[in-house]
């Protein structure tokens, strides 16, 4: 899953929010340097992805990508996941997707110093471009993949997937909405087995 979805699943907790935001660019070494809530947040991210990354029905979403996509089909996945997760936000979060975008960025700029370079790097970019609220448009989804194809090290098309995402998006849907609450489910789980005070 992409930013959206690992910060939605992050049970409005603070300490999670960041632990899962920074996860991508933390290695274990460095963990002593977090408290133990932020390092939840860290581990629940790797849940997350190992879940996500193991589970058949996200398998039929990457499948569809791999001919033209190859090893870029699970990052695809991962955003047009998001983009469902956006456009029908009223059906998964707690808030309106607007309110719960500003609750994370200013989440991160109150607490800029716990994350990580590369995260301070992005935020003002995230921030200025709304990616969290722009995943739910085609819009938004097209400058996503422009960037990242730009930045990728490989030869890849990501600049045309969401061409993919349009000529099967019924497809893509309900893979998103079949794994989505399997997904929710087994991180309440993870959640209510956290060893919180």
């Amino acid at each position: 899953m992409n930013f959206l979805a690992h910060l939605t699943l992050s049970n409005n907790d603070d300490d999670i929010l960041i632990g899962n935001f920074i996860a991508d660019s933390t290695r274990s070494a460095e963990y002593h340097r977090y408290k133990k809530q932020v390092v939840y947040g860290i581990e629940l991210h790797h849940k997350i992805d190992a879940y996500t990354d193991s589970h058949p029905v996200v398998e039929e979403s990457k499948e569809r990508l791999r001919p033209r996509h190859g090893k870029y089909a699970g990052v695809i996945v991962d955003i047009f996941y998001d983009h469902y997760l956006a456009r029908d936000y009223h059906r998964y979060g707690e808030y309106p997707l607007a309110d719960f975008a500003q609750r994370c960025y200013s989440l991160f700029e109150r607490r800029f110093s716990e994350l990580t370079q590369g995260t301070q790097r992005m935020l003002p970019f995230m921030k200025r471009g709304n990616w969290l609220v722009n995943y739910g448009t085609e819009a938004g989804m097209r400058k996503v993949f422009s960037g990242m194809s730009h930045r990728a090290s490989f030869n890849n098309h990501m600049n045309t997937a969401v061409d993919d995402l349009v000529a099967f998006y019924a497809d893509f849907k309900k893979d998103f909405e079949a794994f989505y609450p399997q997904l929710e489910d087994y991180v309440q789980q993870e959640i209510q087995e956290l060893p919180y005070p």
